[in-house]
């Protein structure tokens, strides 16, 4: 149980990536609470924490509201006790398939203000608290765009460079308080994509894709043959918070398969 008696926040906890990290804090034995927007899919998320052996309070939280997220973060605090981990996964409303040239800057800039601003507003709760404990653990999730280049991607490059920027800084201050602050950085995950079928965006290949062929173009940048799968996030996740990572800050966990080697 690498996380028992932790408290675990997770916002975007309704997502499939926040749902599945915090399916894992819960299975090693931490309390989760999860917030999101969408009460729906808050409780499905909650219903499948359940069925792993775990509880989750749920709270329909806009982690882009500066307010909303203070009052959830003093709420969880004052039920739990307290905050050993704060996760963010929050989507990002991303336009992929565009070039450059004739994306509208709305578009283009959407995802980078939203990344900024929400991982600002939820690490600055999260710090606050923890400072007063000297510990804790604040955790974002990156992509491989934020090292390849890419065409056809927007903003969503620059959103996942930009995380990891912030997140260093987090860390300089923060680590002399005692707290981590830590990002997993992720292919794409073909059990995350949403359905619809059809053709996607080209990436460059010249001819737009199916989501087979899709995979494949990602699959084949790595050097492993594989892609992050749900199954590796959580796992790597929970890891990471717990204190077998503690030697970790301003750093990520690569989980790329190779797609993008660090030295």
């Amino acid at each position: 149980m690498l996380l028992e008696d932790k408290v675990a926040v997770v916002y975007g906890g309704g997502g499939i990536g926040g749902r599945t990290v915090a399916c894992a804090f819960a299975r090693e034995g931490a309390r989760v609470f999860i917030a999101g927007r969408t009460r729906q899919s808050l409780d499905a998320a909650a219903g499948e924490i359940s069925r792993v052996g775990g509880v989750a309070d749920v709270a329909v939280v806009d982690a882009l509201d500066e307010r909303a997220v203070e009052e959830h973060f003093a709420s969880v605090v004052g039920t739990a006790g307290g905050v050993d981990i704060c996760f963010n996964a929050i989507s990002h409303g991303d336009v992929h398939g565009s070039p450059l040239l004739t994306m509208p800057l709305d578009d283009f800039i959407r995802p980078i203000m939203t990344a900024m601003r929400t991982q600002f507003l939820t690490t600055r709760a999260a710090a606050r608290h923890m400072a007063q404990r000297r510990s804790g653990v604040i955790m974002a999730i990156t992509a491989t765009t934020a090292r390849q280049s890419i065409p056809e991607v927007g903003g969503t490059g620059v959103a996942f460079d930009a995380i990891e920027s912030q997140c260093r800084q987090w860390a300089a201050e923060l680590g002399p308080l005692g707290v981590r602050v830590v990002w997993l950085l992720t292919t794409g995950i073909p059990e995350a994509f949403h359905g619809g079928g059809g053709l996607g965006p080209a990436y460059g290949t010249g001819s737009p894709m199916t989501p087979d062929q899709h995979v494949k173009w990602m699959r084949d940048k790595t050097l492993l043959g594989g892609l992050t799968t749900l199954a590796d996030l959580g796992a790597a996740a929970a890891w990471l918070a717990s204190d077998a990572g503690r030697s970790m800050t301003a750093a990520g966990v690569n989980l790329t398969y190779g797609a993008v080697p660090t030295r």
